[in-house]
Order: C-alpha cells, then sequence, then structure tokens
C-alpha cells in the first residue's frame, strides 16, 4: 500500500490528512499488544468527514496509522508539548498513556519507519503546497484532526468541539486566524477554543511560514461532536456529521475566499 494518497485541486487550499490511516504492516501488527491493535487513536472518519466540502481542494493523506509512525511529529523526535503529557514519534503508549506494545520499535526500526513513511508523506505535502503557491501566490494549509472529548492522560475536563491551533498566532496571517475563529463561535450549538490544549502539532508548525506565502491552521475536532459514540465501534452519525460539516464548509469556503482575495495582511 502506498504510503500516501494525493488528490490535486486547482484552489488555493491544501487539506492534510495525517492521522486517518488504519494500515499496519503485518509485522508490526504483530508486535502490537491486543490494545495497540485496537488503533484506538485515529482520527475516525476525518477524511469522509471533510470530503467534498470544499471544490478545488487538495487533500494529501496518510494511509498508515500513527503507531507505525506518527505523521504529525517532529522527525527528530522533539516534544511537541514540553512538560505536559503526549505520545511521540513512535507512540510507546495511547492517549490513555497505557503500553500498546509487546515488543517496542528499536531506534533503527523508528528510522527505517521515518524513511518508509514520514518521509514520503511530509514530501507529498511540501510538493503540493509548493505547487498551489506557484498557482496563487499563496498556500493555506488546514490540518485535519480528530480527538475523543475527554481524555484525561491528555486534558482535564471535556475539550471543546472546536480547537483551533496556529501556535499562538505564528503559523499564518491574522485575518486567517480571525476568521476561523470568528465562524466557529457563531456555530449554533458548538463550542471553540483558539490555542488551547492543541496549538497546532509539527505540521503545522513546520509549514506555517506567513512572510513566505505559505499559511497554516490545525483544526482539531472533538469526536462527540460527530460520533455516534467515542468508543467502538467508532460509528458515524450521519446526522449529526452532516450539520458539523455545514460549518466545516463554510469555514473552508472562507478561507479560500481570503487567499484568493489576495488580502493577507
Amino acid at each position: 500500500m502506498t504510503p500516501v494518497e494525493v488528490h490535486r485541486g486547482d484552489g488555493p487550499v491544501v487539506l492534510g490528512l495525517p492521522h486517518t490511516g488504519t494500515h499496519v504492516p503485518p509485522e508490526i501488527e504483530s508486535r502490537l499488544n491486543a490494545r495497540g491493535r485496537g488503533l484506538v487513536d485515529t482520527d475516525w472518519h476525518v477524511h469522509t468527514l471533510y470530503d467534498g466540502l470544499l471544490d478545488g481542494a487538495s487533500t494529501v493523506r496518510a494511509t498508515f496509522h500513527r503507531y507505525v509512525i506518527d505523521a504529525n511529529r517532529d522527525p527528530g523526535g522533539a516534544s511537541l508539548y514540553p512538560g505536559q503529557n503526549t505520545t511521540g514519534l513512535v507512540p510507546l503508549s495511547d492517549f490513555d498513556g497505557l503500553d500498546i506494545w509487546d515488543s517496542p520499535p528499536t531506534d533503527a526500526e523508528i528510522e527505517h519507519r521515518r524513511a518508509q513513511y514520514h518521509t514520503p508523506y511530509h514530501a507529498a505535502l511540501s510538493r503540493e503546497l509548493e505547487r498551489v503557491k506557484a498557482r496563487h501566490g499563496v498556500a493555506i494549509l488546514y490540518d485535519c484532526h480528530s480527538i475523543r472529548s475527554r481524555v484525561p492522560f491528555l486534558f482535564d475536563g471535556r475539550l471543546p468541539d472546536f480547537n483551533i491551533g496556529t501556535n499562538d498566532g505564528t503559523t499564518c496571517a491574522p485575518v486567517i486566524e480571525t476568521a476561523a475563529y470568528g465562524l466557529c463561535r457563531a456555530a449554533e450549538g458548538y463550542s471553540t477554543v483558539l490555542n488551547g490544549r492543541f496549538r497546532g502539532g509539527w505540521t503545522t508548525r513546520h509549514y506555517g511560514r506567513p512572510a513566505e506565502g505559505f499559511h497554516a491552521i490545525q483544526m482539531e475536532l472533538a469526536q462527540s461532536a460527530y460520533l455516534a459514540a467515542e468508543a467502538p465501534p467508532w460509528a458515524y452519525d450521519a446526522a449529526a456529521a452532516d450539520r458539523l460539516r455545514r460549518t466545516l464548509g463554510r469555514l473552508l469556503g472562507k478561507l479560500a475566499h481570503i487567499a484568493l482575495e489576495g488580502d493577507l495582511t
């Protein structure tokens, strides 16, 4: 299986999908324990949630699971959130802090996975962003994520529905951050936070270079907003998802409009 799937659009927005893949090669799956093989920390159905929301959008999707290697982590292994609980380049535990391996990978195996999976994903993402910027003079990376709304190992209480991350305003022009936050806050029946527990992962921070015309924003959705339950079998709630898609579609459309208007000051 190819490690990355790319759909090329003609618009200014690129959707990154690093955590929706569920492929685990047999030789890696055999070393996971029963909990690890459950793939609990998948961004369940996020690719379905965003499918068709924005005409002209490009998509770059990792097909491999984050337990193989996490495409949204620093390839050098640096922590995204120093001093806080998180998971690494190849997670040794899940989001509940529980072990997922019978036989954890060695450093050499991690290096092999980096070359086989992490590097091709980011090579594809880089190419798409460069292509889009060459066409429009600007590119907006919208990094798509979701997580259970309650994960005590990672955060207290219940997560808001919309968690917007711009690494404290450094990864995109202010007009993008303002538009995203304002539109989500105005969405009836949902809660929103800007640069809360999730300020943007390595992807957002790495590619968000506003001075060079590359703008990046991360959206971490609470899975309670579109799943029937945040537990196996992780069923997609079509009615709830359709309602959420209306807001997400407006948001992506707004970002594309901002890019095409060219006023990113």
